[in-house]
């Protein structure tokens, strides 16, 4: 097997399960050093055991992203060891509770403003160096749907999508003239306990796998990929 990333250092947040569980263990397949970043620990415990036992290396890193000074203390240790990020993937993200907007308590909101949002403001402030100090940076960050279609009931993680693709996109430009390339990509429906809370009389079976969408969103965090600033869904790829 061909190993395209052999060398570089990525992160992945929300590492313990779903996607960035399946996108943690491509990048480290296909040679990447990974920095896995969740709460959970046995799930980045887990994960870490299968990387090795493919022969793999991976650092596990249980935090929890909603606060910050944790997120400048990783930035300071990748900066010490390695001193560049090679690739970031902002996957950790919480639906919260659906239901109108007015009935949403406020503690609801802020818990998921500050982890789909203020935690991926706190990974771009910390890692903007460290990316652009790789020769070929790449960062990608899961959006939804929801992000730029309002749908009922949806207004908590919805807004939230559309505030990340905002920042996002703005940063793409910000740094349009370096060798970093940054996109946001749209999953779709796949085969995770968020999608099944979101959609519960949904037939898991009949959606791609967590493995699916991280072997095909993979081709992003490639030095060969040119494109930047872009809005993806991964029937593109």
């Amino acid at each position: 097997m061909t190993k395209n990333l052999e060398g570089q250092i990525a992160l992945v947040t929300g590492a313990s399960r779903g996607i960035g569980y399946a996108m943690a263990r491509e990048l480290a397949a296909q040679g990447a050093h990974v920095i896995s970043v969740a709460r959970t620990v046995g799930g980045l415990e887990e994960l870490d055991d299968e990387i090795q036992a493919a022969g793999g290396t991976a650092t596990i890193t249980p935090v929890d992203l909603r606060e910050g000074d944790s997120i400048d203390r990783i930035g300071a240790a990748i900066a010490e060891r390695w001193g560049r990020l090679d690739i970031l993937v902002g996957n950790a993200a919480m639906l919260g509770i659906l239901g109108p907007v007015a009935h949403l308590e406020p503690d609801v909101w802020e818990d998921i403003y500050a982890l789909n949002v203020t935690a991926n403001f706190r990974l771009l402030r910390s890692f903007d160096a460290l990316l652009q100090a790789a020769p070929a940076g790449r960062a990608m960050f899961m959006t939804s749907t929801v992000g730029n279609e309002p749908r009922a009931y949806w207004g908590g993680y919805a807004s939230s999508k559309a505030a990340l693709e905002s920042l996002v996109l703005g940063y793409a430009l910000e740094v349009e003239k370096t060798n970093l390339k940054v996109n946001l990509l749209n999953p779709g429906g796949t085969r995770t306990s968020m999608r099944a809370q979101a959609m519960p009389g949904e037939d898991p079976a009949a959606l791609p796998s967590t493995k699916d969408v991280a072997q095909k969103a993979v081709q992003m965090l490639s030095p060969d990929w040119q494109r930047s600033g872009e809005r993806l869904h991964i029937s593109d790829l």
